[in-house]
């Protein structure tokens, strides 16, 4: 019986998932999503983000939002992830019992966290507004094509191509963050 190099005999190696996060803001949005982004940055270092893109509020009336989606790896559990997402949402002037239709200084929603499907109160994974909303979809496609959305079985990027993209164009903003893009 040979243990492993190292002696990890017994230890297990942490379990690293993939996670995208959707980012929007309607209120001071450049500052507050550069100031999010920062914090998000400070818990995951290899943090991805995708372009910025202007679209309209949904389901009120209101500024035009800026939209994003981050990705990251890490071996947080889902309460610690969103506990770090909640944190960054603190820092913008979120409070946690805001209206949901209302003015936004962060929105910070998780969309995937690696395959993990649930169904609990406060928490729906994969969340269903990923495929139902362009400034979701896009720019998660954008960062993760080849992610398998785990109750579809098709990748982000079979998704995006296959959505209504005339119906719901996407204006890229300048957020003046770092933003590596595939596309660019």
């Amino acid at each position: 019986d040979r243990a492993p190099p190292g002696g990890l005999r017994g230890r297990r190696q942490p379990r690293v998932t993939q996670v995208l996060v959707a980012a929007g803001s309607n209120v001071e949005p450049r500052a507050n999503l550069t100031r999010a982004l920062d914090a998000l940055a400070m818990h995951y270092p290899g943090l991805r983000c995708s372009r910025a893109y202007r679209n309209r509020a949904v389901g009120f009336e209101g500024e035009d939002f800026i939209n994003l989606v981050v990705g990251f790896d890490t071996d947080d559990d889902v309460p610690t992830v969103i506990g770090h997402l909640h944190e960054a949402e603190a820092l913008c002037g979120r409070t946690r019992n805001a209206p949901k239709w209302a003015p936004r200084s962060m929105d910070l929603d998780m969309l995937l966290y690696g395959a993990r499907v649930c169904d609990e109160p406060g928490l729906v994974l994969p969340r269903p507004d990923l495929v139902r909303r362009a400034y979701m979809l896009g720019p998660a496609a954008e960062i993760a094509p080849g992610v398998v959305h785990p109750t579809l079985g098709v990748t982000l990027a079979e998704l995006w191509q296959g959505f209504e993209q005339a119906s719901h164009p996407l204006e890229v903003v300048d957020l003046g963050w770092p933003a590596r893009s595939p596309l660019e």
